[in-house]
């Protein structure tokens, strides 16, 4: 065992109600869910593997792939569905020539949607890592991601 998981587990009892804190803080430390680690957490919190598999994928909030340097979060949200999201997270995609849940090869961008940023009055909006892009357009899109 690493000693991520360790100091991980460190904070643990190793109990069953445990299991998603400690899928949680495996996340938070690795910014996804290794497959290693989540069989060191079944053997920690004395579950099954599918047990830990089985509420890794419950759960949207967990990822077993590593996500990009930049998370690229598009709204999904009524309001920003009117005003054509649907049109920006296919720029998105075009652009960095990848879909909506994957990664660009060199691990620079993730893409992803999600069901509401909060800024309904500025739709249609996209959020990369913590700021937000409001008022989108396509050709603005193309703008945010000019290849280097």
């Amino acid at each position: 065992m690493d000693s991520t998981l360790k100091n991980v587990f460190d904070s643990f009892q190793g109990k069953k109600e445990e299991l998603i804190p400690i899928l949680q803080k495996v996340q938070e430390r690795y910014g996804y869910l290794p497959e290693d680690a989540m069989l060191e957490v079944s053997r920690f919190a004395r579950v099954p593997e599918s047990t830990v598999y089985g509420v890794a994928t419950f759960y949207a909030q967990f990822r077993f792939t590593p996500i990009g340097e930049n998370r690229i979060m598009v709204c999904r949200g009524t309001a920003c569905h009117v005003k054509g999201s649907v049109g920006i997270l296919e720029e998105i995609e075009r652009k960095l020539g990848i879909k909506e849940g994957e990664t660009t090869p060199d691990g620079r961008y993730s893409l992803e949607t999600v069901a509401c940023i909060g800024c309904c009055s500025l739709a249609p909006c996209v959020m990369i890592n913590k700021k937000v892009h409001a008022n989108l357009t396509p050709q603005k899109v193309a703008k945010l991601f000019k290849k280097d």
